[in-house]
């Protein structure tokens, strides 16, 4: 292992767990919609851009996964309901 396998582990794991929760409350909760998804990354682009403090290496990395694992699913919805034309 490298002194650098801990950040791809913890952006993949991130990465992957915000994407099996966002499949499972789409599918749970039948008000969640692409406008409620679009809003939370919208906070989380306003939460990234607020690190005034220093959130710290690991954090970033977890924002990052985060913000990533949203931008797809959104694409992803909104190409299945057709929803991706401009």
């Amino acid at each position: 292992m490298t002194s650098t396998d801990w950040k791809e582990t913890a952006y993949d794991d991130n990465y992957e767990k915000t994407l099996v929760s966002l499949e499972r409350r789409r599918a749970d909760d039948t008000a969640f919609s692409i406008a409620d998804a679009e809003g939370v990354l919208k906070h989380l682009y306003a939460q990234d851009g607020n690190d005034w403090v220093g959130r710290g290496e690991l954090q970033d990395i977890v924002m990052q996964a985060t913000i990533d694992a949203y931008e797809r699913f959104v694409g992803d919805w909104k190409k299945a309901a057709g929803r991706d034309r401009p």
